[in-house]
């Protein structure tokens, strides 16, 4: 795998699109072409070489391709953008829609993301160090597709609406999260280890919600159906289990119909 390393060393004025900055824009280009590539800041178009510093070669395709980001990118968007192989480490906190309709590939961000981050994910793996904004996993405005693959992971916290219209994909949260967690989604995986705010697992039609630490307002719209013991990383515990939201519509499989389901731990 060949690495790309770019550098920040003029800070841009106003946020700057960098949607070019992955590994499938990058490959099979020289360190000079890859300088060539456009970036926006506000209405105007530049390149990417005006704002980083870009040493080292792409490898011949996306798969063989790593690019590592340094400096100040608090103020640079779409990193990542619908990348579908390779690897991209972020050494420092950036700005939004990291990794934003991703389809494979790795993504590591050291610091901290802010919103949309992941939009719509297909595949691949994001990793954040830090803390993750809004909408994480998220469907786009007006959208009803949200991360329907893939994987995330936060060490930190992250904010709220995360997982909203998911169908699929795997969250997995070590700190804590906000409001509004899988809003409609119809299918896939949060796990939160820390706590949870009001309004988890709104409208929800399917899939799964595992809270370790504590809800602060239960939906009315979840039922309590049982108890459960769970292995989750490795580790067994016992939670409530609740099924909802019961006022929604739900599909059937094989004759039963299907809920969502939220697990609480005792």
């Amino acid at each position: 795998m060949e690495t790309v390393t770019i550098t920040m060393k003029n800070a841009p004025a106003l946020y700057l699109e960098a949607d070019n900055v992955s590994p499938d824009a990058f490959a099979g280009k020289t360190a000079a072409q890859i300088a060539e590539l456009s970036v926006h800041e506000g209405n105007t178009t530049s390149t990417l070489g005006k704002y980083f510093e870009v040493i080292g070669n792409a490898g011949a395709t996306a798969a063989d391709t790593k690019i590592v980001v340094k400096g100040d990118v608090k103020k640079v968007k779409y990193l990542g953008f619908k990348m579908t192989a390779g690897e991209l480490v972020i050494e420092g906190s950036t700005d939004l829609y990291v990794g934003a309709w991703m389809k494979g590939g790795k993504i590591l961000a050291k610091g901290n993301i802010e919103a949309f981050a992941a939009t719509a994910m297909k595949g691949g793996e994001l990793i954040v160090e830090g803390n993750a904004g809004n909408y994480l996993g998220a469907a786009y405005r007006g959208d009803w597709r949200g991360m329907s693959g893939g994987k995330i992971l936060v060490k930190g916290n992250a904010g709220s609406d995360i997982g909203m219209y998911m169908t699929g994909g795997e969250i997995i949260v070590n700190g804590n999260i906000d409001v509004h967690a899988l809003t409609h989604a119809e299918g896939g995986r949060l796990v939160v280890k820390g706590n949870a705010k009001s309004k988890v697992g709104g409208q929800m039609i399917d899939g799964e919600i595992i809270i370790f630490g504590s809800i602060d307002t239960m939906m009315p719209g979840f039922k309590p159906v049982s108890e459960a013991e769970l292995e989750v990383d490795g580790a067994k515990a016992k939670f409530s289990h609740f099924i909802g939201d019961m006022g929604e519509r739900h599909k059937k499989r094989k004759g039963q119909i299907v809920y969502g389901n939220l697990y609480k731990k005792i």
